[in-house]
């Protein structure tokens, strides 16, 4: 381990249980003085901190750099590179697929594969944890934040592909982490903007939802992620699991023998923010059971957090005992993932970043995932002889998940470049009043043989659904072939009658792009299986 316990102060002890994010792609002073004066030891990456991967790998030597003035003690740096439509870093590495997609695709190697390559990819750019893969089992067609991200709805399959995927990363040098104990996915409410609750029975979370993390301990996975979410089954105050000793100690440590670091999601999410608060909320996770406390953005509330749980160690509310275990097991968790990654720069599969072999793997995965979900019309292939529209669904807005990606190439190019003739029209993925009339006019002036629409949450999309309609009553009036295409969540199915032909891809990244379009023109079939029942 980093040294004897009994020889760090109470400062160093506190900076290895929390974990705070900054802006910009450069140390700026206030994050030099938590470094100095606060002994932080763990930091998060977002995308705002992250350009190319000349700029990441300099950042994380000038942070280990300014933390190793003052501390023996490695820094860990986090990041979420989950895959597909969650990933902080998407120039200069290997975008892996996002789960929903290796769920589709249906196979555990890929998914290993996909944690492999990230994870040395990751390794090099000096990122230590990945917040990934999400365990979530994805049985609710409303959840608002989970939905793709998770690897699908059955319990064994999320387990199969989560365990391969922690190995992938684990394997490369990179701590993996399961998230979101005990199970985001039967919400209807996002937590990044409220409490939400699952309602569920004991009998019915042991055999749902807890399968997947109950495997990821098995396996050795190094950390779980909270929810910020009620089960009143397991824990009938009332409390968020994050904050629940009866969640984190007795049902994670206790009976699933969990050992390893237990992490908080972010404390400023509202629903620990507007609920008991950043600072409170601190000290109960942590009373609760967790070991490394996350705040990822103000440095107000950083601060706060700190200060808070300093104070409840000097007045004897949390023993220094306590707080020991916790400092051990976060060392514990750097010490291996530091003499893996050692062993993983020593072996011959060590690839460089965005190495050509990685590059071809995760375009296999792609092609094996792209699911057509029904065709009785048979619109497919596309006529390549056929003038084709292209309605294309651009991300303008970010929210906490989904962040705006600049992105050169759509699926009009990518057609276009296959040798069909095609005409494409971007909108919004909530089209305007403007876009919407723009659609229209373009209908009624011209005559298109072959229409494909992309598809992007439109179940939750007004004006999204209005061009659903336009579009299929031209398809049963014969006057057009209407191709639908989800590019995220499979559950814009409820828009289409059984006659459409639709198509799902789950995600918008490049590569999908290419292997979509390769099956809309018959070059290769379409191998997918949907992973949710729609």
């Amino acid at each position: 381990m980093y040294g004897e316990l009994s020889e760090l102060t109470l400062r160093q002890k506190l900076g290895q249980i929390f974990m705070f994010g900054f802006d910009g792609h450069h140390v700026p002073p206030h994050v030099q003085d938590l470094l100095r004066d606060y002994r932080l030891g763990n930091i998060i990456y977002f995308r705002r901190n992250v350009s190319h991967s000349e700029q990441i790998i300099a950042l994380s030597q000038e942070l280990q750099q300014q933390s190793a003035r003052w501390n023996s003690i490695p820094l860990s740096i986090a990041i979420d590179q989950e895959g597909g439509m969650v990933a902080r870093i998407d120039r200069d590495v290997t975008v892996m697929p996002g789960q929903m997609t290796l769920g589709a695709a249906g196979s555990a190697k890929y998914a290993y594969d996909a944690g492999k390559i990230s994870g040395m990819e990751l390794a090099q750019l000096g990122i230590t944890i990945n917040f990934a893969p999400v365990l979530d089992v994805n049985n609710n067609p409303l959840n608002p934040v989970i939905g793709i991200r998770s690897f699908g709805e059955q319990p064994e399959q999320v387990a199969e592909l989560g365990v391969s995927m922690i190995s992938g990363y684990q394997e490369m040098g990179v701590a993996a982490c399961a998230k979101h104990f005990p199970g985001h996915g039967d919400t209807t409410a996002d937590s990044h903007e409220e409490l939400p609750a699952v309602m569920h029975s004991l009998d019915r979370l042991h055999r749902i939802e807890l399968v997947p993390f109950k495997a990821a301990v098995a396996a050795g996975v190094e950390l779980i992620m909270t929810a910020h979410v009620q089960f009143p089954a397991l824990e009938p105050d009332g409390k968020p699991a994050t904050l629940s000793h009866r969640v984190l100690t007795e049902l994670l440590r206790e009976e699933l023998g969990f050992e390893s670091v237990i992490v908080t999601d972010c404390l400023e999410m509202k629903a620990i923010s507007e609920g008991v608060g950043v600072g409170e909320g601190a000290v109960e996770a942590f009373k609760a059971g967790a070991d490394l406390i996350l705040v990822s953005h103000r440095l107000d509330l950083q601060l706060e957090a700190y200060a808070a749980l300093e104070q409840a160690v000097l007045a004897g509310e949390i023993s220094e005992e306590r707080l020991n275990e916790s400092v051990k097991r976060v060392l514990s968790m750097k010490q291996r993932q530091q003499h893996k990654l050692q062993q993983a720069k020593a072996s011959s599969d060590f690839l460089p970043i965005g190495a050509a072999e990685s590059i071809e793997r995760c375009q296999r995965m792609m092609e094996q995932a792209v699911t057509l979900v029904q065709d009785q019309a048979g619109y497919l292939p596309l006529d390549r002889t056929e003038q084709t529209l292209v309605l294309w669904p651009e991300v303008r807005e970010s929210t906490q998940v989904d962040e705006v990606i600049e992105q050169e190439l759509t699926l009009g190019k990518q057609l276009n470049q296959l040798g069909l003739s095609t005409v494409e029209l971007v909108i919004g993925t909530e089209p305007t009043e403007e876009e919407l009339e723009q659609v229209v006019h373009m209908l009624q002036q011209e005559r298109f043989g072959q229409i494909v629409m992309g598809m992007y949450n439109a179940s939750s999309s007004s004006g999204q659904a209005h061009i659903v309609q336009l579009l299929s009553k031209l398809s049963e009036q014969q006057k057009s072939k209407v191709i639908f295409i989800s590019l995220r969540n499979p559950y814009d199915r409820s828009l289409l009658s059984s006659s459409d032909t639709y198509i799902c891809a789950y995600e918008n990244r490049p590569q999908m792009l290419q292997a979509l379009s390769l099956a809309l023109v018959g070059s290769i079939p379409f191998q997918g299986k949907l992973p949710v029942q729609l």
